[in-house]
């Protein structure tokens, strides 16, 4: 699946920065804190807020679902009663 974006390594980095802390029980607005005073931006250069952390695990945990979806799908294929006529 060439067609799905991967992760940068610095995104790959940060991901498992905010996971750590987020598995030693910090909340969002605690990582957001860690990460600014480490002076680590976001992929945007911005400073963090607790609702990019928040997307950030969200978006990371979806993308895994969605893509272990995609690899264990089997497509069948489709037959159309689409029936076309020129004149």
């Amino acid at each position: 699946l060439t067609h799905l974006k991967t992760y940068t390594s610095k995104q790959q980095q940060t991901y498992k920065i905010i996971k750590s802390l987020h598995d030693r029980g910090l909340g969002y607005r605690r990582i957001s804190y860690n990460l600014n005073q480490r002076n680590i931006l976001t992929e945007r250069g911005n400073r963090w807020g607790s609702n990019y952390v928040y997307s950030v695990l969200k978006r990371y945990e979806e993308r895994q679902s969605r893509i272990k979806n995609i690899r264990n799908k089997k497509f069948e294929p489709e037959i159309s009663n689409l029936w076309l006529e020129y004149s």
